[in-house]
């Protein structure tokens, strides 16, 4: 009798999953019409649905559990009015195909990332999709095709075909304007040109020291803020917030309400400290490198970029320290930044020693390459698993303060594939790969590992640790680079960084505190139970002191000037 019921439950079942039903007969027709585009088009046609559409389908797209569903799709001469077919073959985020899809109400909406060809000067000819202003976002880049969000059904076993149309397009950004204080530079580079094959430009934001109209005769030192793309200088205003400013916002990551009203109090008494009589006068650049594959290049050479490092070094800022009375040498440049920004800061000190007199890196992107956030790049097989002979075990990718993971690796390659194959998804993991890896020769970057199964390259990792494993080339370049370098290094990073960049910290700071002739008399810090981007203050909360990148290293700038700067060297004109 038991085992009769044991059969019966057990048919039941097998109904229930072949009964399952999916979307996979369900298919989206997407096209623009000619009232946009009359010539065919190049790109990514996106395909998001939603359960809301509030904010838009587009902007849902994330790393969150709530993420909407994203399907992509290479098109290339898509003509105006002729569908691209997103069926069951296209690749989807977080589910991997339409098939695998619920039936029921879904709000979708289509974006068309497009892209445009570029002839380099290394034979290879590839599509991107060029920055236009919005620092690589592919939901509001200029020029972008994307349809209004529709309501449909998914319905069960039945054969559908949806049509959505791109009738919208997203309008240019302006440029900011300048004023008294925050002055705004593009040049052409010389070198980026001439690799692209086609004109490219390099910007940046420069903040004037209080007085500089009235001292004529003063030569400045120069910080270079590295961060992401800067559309306009941040966290400055001549203005303080209005008292009865809204208070009601609250951010989630802090657990902070009336956070928008902090934010422009903090810029407010910048401006103030700006300004004061004991503040030291100084250039503060914020460059603008957006590129076709991210928001900001990494300031170095690489050769799926082009020479980025070496046209910011000398070509952008010979021509800001020319237009704004910089120095101009050595001893007076000094780089500091978080996160991508903090990996930055040590490139340059590492790639450029003798132009920058020293650096504070903040929760700086894998600065070691043994503990590319979670994993060992060199000895791990697996980027997405750790693997043994009788399980997978997923690797994280994202975190809070308590260790709870928000994704997975494989999760978050994942979505970047959808977003765009070849690297252009505009995020993370795909521009460390632009970046770091040598050209494939279909003329995009080689892949450190497969990115829909996270296989590991090793011969592709081994060019990463020759060319941009920080720490390997410290180590490996001691003898020539330390005398250069000692003295300049500081680090900070929070011991529960988000995106575990504390662990290749720790790395550095083991190498550091132990080498010697010279001895490196660098700095590193960690802030306890703090999250990205923790940048090195202890008395105040994160949610403040990454608003005061610009006031918190000052001290410390100083006295290396005191301590380094050659004979005869001006360290009085800046100082009125």
């Amino acid at each position: 009798m038991n085992y009769r019921l044991l059969l019966i439950l057990l048919g039941l079942l097998s109904v229930g999953v072949h009964a399952q039903p999916n979307a996979g007969s369900t298919t989206f027709s997407v096209s623009f019409p000619s009232t946009q585009s009359k010539a065919a088009l190049d790109g990514r046609v996106l395909l998001i649905l939603a359960k809301t559409n509030k904010p838009e389908p587009r902007s849902q797209v994330s790393d969150a559990v709530e993420t909407a569903q994203l399907f992509g799709l290479d098109v290339n001469d898509l003509q105006p009015g002729q569908a691209a077919v997103v069926d069951a073959s296209a690749f989807g985020y977080p589910k991997r195909s339409l098939k695998d899809l619920a039936p029921g109400d879904y709000y979708v909406q289509a974006v068309l990332h497009k892209y445009e060809t570029f002839k380099r000067s290394d034979g290879h000819t590839v599509k991107l999709p060029m920055d236009r202003g919005e620092g690589q976002n592919w939901r509001t880049a200029p020029g972008n095709l994307f349809s209004k969000p529709l309501k449909v059904s998914i319905i069960a076993k039945t054969k559908q075909r949806i049509s959505v149309v791109m009738d919208q397009v997203n309008p240019a950004i302006p440029e900011p304007k300048d004023t008294k204080f925050i002055k705004h530079i593009k040049i052409q580079s010389k070198r980026l040109t001439e690799f692209w094959g086609r004109p490219m430009y390099l910007g940046a934001n420069v903040l004037l020291p209080a007085g500089f109209d009235e001292h004529p005769e003063s030569k400045y030192p120069l910080c270079l803020f590295h961060g992401h793309f800067p559309a306009d200088f941040d966290g400055f205003s001549e203005t303080p917030p209005p008292a009865n400013m809204d208070t009601t916002d609250y951010i989630e990551r802090f657990h902070v309400h009336g956070y928008k009203k902090i934010v422009a109090q903090e810029a407010y008494d910048f401006y103030e400290k700006w300004t004061g009589k004991d503040f030291p006068r100084m250039l503060i650049v914020e460059i603008q490198h957006a590129n076709p594959y991210y928001d900001d290049s990494y300031a170095v050479n690489s050769q799926n970029l082009g020479p980025y490092g070496d046209a910011i070094m000398y070509e952008l800022l010979p021509e800001i320290e020319k237009r704004f009375r910089g120095i101009g040498q050595g001893w007076a440049r000094f780089t500091y930044g978080g996160s991508t920004g903090g990996w930055e800061a040590l490139a340059a000190q590492v790639f450029y020693p003798d132009e920058f007199n020293g650096c504070f890196a903040a929760c700086p992107d894998p600065i070691a390459f043994d503990a590319y956030t979670v994993f060992n790049l060199y000895k791990d097989k697996n980027a997405y698993y750790s693997e043994g002979p009788f399980r997978r075990t997923p690797r994280p990718s994202q975190r809070n303060y308590l260790g709870q993971v928000k994704v997975t690796m494989e999760e978050t390659n994942h979505r970047e594939l959808a977003i765009g194959t070849h690297n252009r998804s505009g995020d993370q993991f795909d521009i460390w790969e632009a970046v770091y890896s040598p050209v494939g020769e279909d003329g995009y970057p080689k892949r450190v590992w497969n990115k829909l199964t996270g296989e590991i390259d090793s011969t592709v990792a081994a060019y990463w640790r020759q060319n941009y494993d920080l720490m390997h080339i410290l180590k490996r370049d001691w003898k020539t680079l330390g005398p250069k370098v000692a003295g300049k290094i500081h680090i900070y990073c929070g011991d529960m960084d988000n995106y575990y960049l504390n662990n290749a910290v720790y790395l550095m700071e083991d190498f550091l505190k132990t080498v010697k002739e010279p001895a490196a008399n660098s700095e590193v810090a960690y802030g306890d139970r703090a999250e990205h981007c923790w940048n090195g203050d202890p008395t105040q909360p994160n949610y403040i002191s990454r608003l005061r990148y610009n006031t918190m290293y000052v001290d410390k700038i100083l006295k290396r000037i005191e301590t380094s700067a050659p004979q005869g060297a001006d360290l009085k004109s800046w100082r009125y």
